[in-house]
C-alpha cells in the first residue's frame, strides 16, 4: 500500500467534494480501511492495488449505478416532501465548458478559438440536467457531447425515465432549444416546454415583438423587490413544423432597484387558464438555476474542472459522483434530512461508508 500512497501523492490528485471531505489527497491509510471494511464485497474491491488504479479505475466503471444513485436520492427527496410549497417543479436543461488545456487529450477535447480562427487550446462541452423549480435546486444528471442539442435530448430522456414520467411538471431551457424536435420530445414525455423566445425563430420573435410595441402590460407585479410588467397572449400560430394548436409568448420587462432593465420572450404550449403570468415569470427565471447552483457551484467550490483522466467514461463517473455529493451536501444542509439512529461517527468515518454504500444496489421504488 506503501507503493499506491506514493503514487497517488505524486498524481496530487484531488477527491469529489462532500461537506468537504473529498477534498484534499487520498491517504494510503484511508484506502486501507476502505479495502479491509466489511461492505468491500459490495463494490468488488480486490487488496491489491497498482500505480496506476487512481488514473484509470474510474474509466472501466458503469456511470449507469451512479446514475441510479443520484435518481434515488431525487425521487426520495420528493416523496420526503423536500418540495412542499413548490406548485411547480421542473427540470432546466444547459451547456458550459470546462477549463482550457493546451492539447488535445481525448477524443471529447473540443478546439477552442478565438474571433480570427486561432487555436487557442481545447475543452469540454457539457451538459446538465437539474431539478429547478423550488428553492433548493438538485443535479440530476450529466453528459459531455459534441452536439448540444443532441445531447440534452439524451439526458433528458434518461432522466425522465429514471425520476418517472410524473416527477416534474415542465422543462425549461435557453433559446436554442427552441426547436421542433426537442419541443415534441418534451410533450411526448409527458411536460411542458418554457423555452426563451430569441431571433432563431424569426417570424413568431418578430410578430411578438411588433404586437407586444403596441400593447399595455396585461399584468404588473413585484418580485423579490424588483418592478414586473409582462405581456402574454396565448393565440400565436405555430411555425411550420410545430404540432402545437398555438403558441403562447410571454415578454417580461424586470426593472432592478438601481433602474437596471432585463426584458426577454419566452414560449410555451401551456395555457394561460392553468398557468398565470407571474407564475410563468418564475419558471422562466428558474432556468438560470442550472448555472448559478449548479455549474458555477460545481466549478467553483467542487471542482468540476479538475480532471484526473482525460477518457469521457472516466470524466462523467466523475461528475456524477461529484453531482451525488452536492446533492447529499444540499439536502443535508438546507432541509436538515433526518440522521438516523446510528451512533455519531467521525468525518472519515461517514465517507468510507459513504463509499462502501455506493456500490449497494438503490432500494427505492420508482415514483411514477
Amino acid at each position: 500500500m506503501g507503493g499506491y500512497g506514493r503514487a497517488l501523492r505524486r498524481a496530487r490528485w484531488r477527491g469529489l467534494s462532500c461537506w468537504g471531505i473529498y477534498c484534499g489527497r487520498i491517504r494510503s491509510a484511508g484506502v486501507e480501511a476502505l479495502v479491509r471494511s466489511r461492505g468491500r464485497r459490495a463494490l468488488a474491491v480486490g487488496q491489491a492495488f497498482g500505480n496506476d488504479a487512481l488514473a484509470y479505475f474510474t474509466a472501466r466503471l458503469a456511470a449507469r449505478p451512479t446514475r441510479g444513485s443520484v435518481a434515488a436520492v431525487l425521487r426520495w427527496a420528493k416523496r420526503s416532501k423536500v418540495f412542499a410549497g413548490t406548485a411547480w417543479i421542473g427540470l432546466a436543461v444547459d451547456g458550459t465548458t470546462t477549463a482550457c488545456y493546451a492539447k488535445q487529450r481525448c477524443r471529447y477535447c473540443r478546439p477552442l478559438r478565438d474571433e480570427h480562427q486561432r487555436l487557442r487550446g481545447y475543452r469540454h462541452h457539457v451538459v446538465l440536467l437539474s431539478v429547478v423549480g423550488s428553492p433548493m435546486p438538485l443535479p440530476c444528471d450529466v453528459e459531455l457531447y459534441g452536439r448540444e442539442y443532441a445531447a440534452a435530448l439524451r439526458v433528458l430522456r434518461r432522466g425522465i425515465a429514471a425520476l418517472g414520467r410524473r416527477y416534474a411538471d415542465y422543462v425549461v431551457a435557453d433559446g436554442q432549444f427552441a426547436r421542433v424536435r426537442f419541443l415534441h420530445a418534451v410533450g411526448a414525455l409527458g411536460l411542458h416546454a418554457v423555452v426563451r423566445l430569441k431571433q432563431n425563430v424569426p417570424n413568431l420573435y418578430a410578430a411578438a415583438r411588433q404586437r407586444y410595441a403596441r400593447m399595455l402590460p396585461t399584468g404588473r407585479f413585484s418580485e423579490r423587490g424588483d418592478a414586473v410588467e409582462v405581456w402574454d397572449a396565448e393565440d400565436f400560430p405555430p411555425w411550420p413544423g410545430l404540432w402545437w394548436r398555438s403558441v403562447r409568448v410571454l415578454l417580461y420587462r424586470q426593472t432592478k432597484p438601481n433602474g437596471k432593465v432585463i426584458e426577454a420572450f419566452w414560449l410555451t404550449d401551456w395555457p394561460r387558464a392553468q398557468v398565470p403570468s407571474q407564475a410563468l415569470f418564475r419558471m422562466a427565471k428558474s432556468r438560470w438555476a442550472v448555472e448559478n447552483e449548479g455549474f458555477n457551484v460545481a466549478k467553483t467550490l467542487h471542482g468540476m474542472e479538475h480532471l484526473c483522466h482525460h477518457h469521457a467514461n472516466s470524466i462523467v463517473v466523475n461528475w456524477l459522483l461529484l453531482l451525488l455529493a452536492l446533492t447529499i451536501e444540499r439536502l443535508y444542509r438546507l432541509r436538515h434530512l433526518h440522521r438516523g439512529g446510528h451512533r455519531v461517527r467521525t468525518a472519515i468515518e461517514f465517507v468510507r461508508t459513504l463509499r462502501v454504500n455506493l456500490g449497494l444496489a438503490p432500494m427505492f421504488a420508482n415514483s411514477s
